[in-house]
Order: C-alpha cells, then structure tokens, then sequence
C-alpha cells in the first residue's frame, strides 16, 4: 500500500506519536464526523498535558480538559484565540462523545481547523525555532484508504495511548507492552484496511495477532487439519464457532468438551497461526485486485474467468473425483462458478476428504492456463 500523504507529516522533529495521531484524525473526518471530533478532544488534551509539563507547572493526573485550558489561562498562556479554540474542540468533542445526533462533516472540518490554530500555536511557542507550520488546509478525501470505523476507533485508542506514554517519558509497563508494541506496529505506511491488529491470542507464552478483518470470521472446521472434530465438538457446544468467540488465552479450552486434552489447545493455537496467515494473504490478493473473482484452497488461489466460470463439471473434464462430481450435481452446482469460493468446504461431502478437493484444485489450475 503507497504511503498516504498527510498535512501533519511536519510534526514528527517534535513527535512522531503525536504526527501519527494527526495523521488518523485526518483519515477519518469524512469516515465518521463523530470519531473525529471525539478524538480531537484527545489530541489537544495531550498538547496541552506537555505544554503543563514543560511549563512546569502543577495539576493533578486526572485533571479534564477543561481543568486544563483553566489553569494555561489563568498563567496567561493562552490569547483569545487559542482559548477559543481549545473550548470549541473540547465542547463539540464532549457532543460527539455523549450525543446521538448525526455529526456532520462541515462540524468536523470547523473542528479540524480550530486544532490547526492550537498546533500552530504549540509549534511556534514550543516547537524548535527552525521548524515551520504550513499553511491551513482542508483534509482531502482518503478514497484508497477505506477503514471500518471500530478500526478507526482502534487505531486512534493505540496511538493515543502510545503519545500519553510518549509525553509523560515514562518507561513501557509490563500491562502495557502489548498495547504500546500494537501502537508502534502503525508506521508511517498505513496498513491496509482490515490489517490493523484487534486482538491477542495467547497459549503458554506464545501470542498471535488477530487482524480487524478477521474480528468475527467463521471458523470453518475444515480449514484446520488437526483440529477439525475439535472445532466440530466445541461448535456443538457454542465455542469457537467464530474467531469472536474464542477466548483470549486458549489454555484450558478442551475443558468445554469431553476426551480432549491440552494437545488439542496447542495444535488449535498453532493452526490458528497458519489460519490467520492464510488469511491475511487472501486479503492482500482481494485488495490488490479488485473486480476479481477467485477459488481458494488453503494458502493457493485461482483467478476465476468467465471462461473459467462456465466450465461444466463432469466426469469427462475432471477425472479421478466421481463421487465428488455426483453430490455436487445432487446441490445443484453444474459448473465451475458455481462452486464455493472456499473450496475446502466440498470436504463435507461423503466420503470426501481434503485431498480428493486438492484433486479438484489441480485440475482447475492446470485448466485455468487452457481455457
């Protein structure tokens, strides 16, 4: 994914946290109003908690925003204008956190330009001499940049908490690690949409990052070789139906059905690192082509033409499968585009396994060069 231009690239000499921040606020104006405005609020509350520090001056750790600009003001830190913009920000912040109305984007662009007028002040104020802020500009359209809003929401959390750490200068806690070694993960190239890391999954030690996209994802039993009667097992009892589902650390799972053992926890964790590996590149292959249509069966792909998709499935194209070929005509599926674009899930028919669908798959891609 190219690198995403953004108007506070200028900030990183000062703070690449508080750049980054910058950068997600500006994303998301025209992705959700509300969002913005609600994380507006944050950003210049953390300006202010440095310019508090480096003042030197003295207020408690849980001081609100407003507690804040009152105590810039009353050491007369603050003229007209930035006081009023820092209360425009923090008053129309404080609406979209609480208020159910519809935000409108002219809202959050009147919002956007009052945190120009409270940078540019922080810069020049504090900032190194050298350093020069732009001129104001609206935030353009992010049109290759499309991310669901809980991962808006995610990614602003992560940085957040990643410039607080960074600002108050204190070392990485132990709690702490996983969030600020997520945060970090947001470099200067956004991630693509959906790759944003939501969650943790841990066995004895090990983690495993579990991407946005894949938050609610079906976990088809035939995906997992080892581990496909397990799934089975605790779907029948309403685990592990979904990625949601699982718990966050997997010691202890095969405790929710019978004749199962730790084994079984270790080799789910570790086909769940395959799984989502997998699946990540599907995603990659998806969002790098869009408009396409595809067959997949495991880590491989078939781009599905229309040629392709009209292809009749009979025992006379694709040999060595004739069981296979009579339950698909039983349901109805005649041709290759009719197929499920999980191919892995034929395995449930009778008496076919993972290795007659691999048959199948080799003889679609081999045809894939013919047709």
């Amino acid at each position: 994914m190219q690198s995403q231009p953004y108007f506070y690239q200028f900030l990183k000499p000062i703070s690449k946290e508080l750049a980054l921040l910058a950068r997600e606020l500006e994303f998301s104006i025209y992705t959700s109003p509300r969002t913005m405005l609600t994380h507006a609020r944050v950003f210049i509350e953390n300006i202010l908690q440095h310019v508090i520090f480096l003042e030197k001056l003295s207020i408690d750790d849980r001081a609100k925003l407003k507690m804040q600009i009152d105590l810039l003001d009353k050491n007369e830190l603050l003229d007209s204008e930035i006081l009023d913009s820092l209360h425009f920000v923090r008053q129309l912040g404080n609406q979209a956190a609480h208020d159910t109305r519809v935000f409108r984007y002219s809202e959050a662009l009147l919002s956007w330009e009052a945190v120009y007028k409270i940078v540019k002040w922080y810069v020049e104020v504090y900032g190194p001499v050298e350093l020069k802020v732009p001129e104001y500009q609206d935030p353009r359209h992010q049109e290759s940049v499309s991310y669901d809003i809980t991962e808006v929401q995610e990614r602003l959390r992560l940085l957040e908490e990643l410039l607080i750490t960074s600002i108050k200068g204190q070392p990485v806690e132990a709690e702490t690690a996983a969030t600020t070694e997520a945060a970090e993960s947001l470099t200067e190239e956004p991630v693509q949409p959906g790759f944003t890391s939501i969650r943790k999954l841990t066995y004895k030690g090990d983690t495993l990052d579990v991407p946005h996209f894949l938050r609610d994802a079906f976990l088809l039993p035939q995906r997992f070789g080892k581990s496909e009667t397990f799934l089975i097992r605790l779907g029948a009892n309403q685990q592990a139906r979904i990625m949601s589902e699982l718990p966050n650390n997997l010691e202890n799972l095969h405790k929710h059905v019978k004749r199962y053992n730790e084994k079984n926890d270790e080799n789910l964790f570790n086909e769940l690192r395959v799984f989502i590996e997998e699946e990540k590149a599907r995603r990659k292959i998806v969002l790098d082509r869009p408009g396409e249509l595809f067959l997949f069966y495991k880590s491989n792909y078939i781009i599905v033409t229309e040629e392709l998709s009209n292809v009749v499935i009979t025992s006379e194209i694709f040999s060595g499968i004739p069981s296979l070929i009579r339950q698909l005509k039983a349901d109805q599926i005649e041709t290759v585009g009719q197929l499920p674009k999980e191919l892995v899930i034929i395995a449930k028919y009778e008496n076919v396994g993972v290795g007659t669908v691999e048959k199948l798959f080799d003889q679609l891609k081999r045809m894939q060069g013919e047709v």
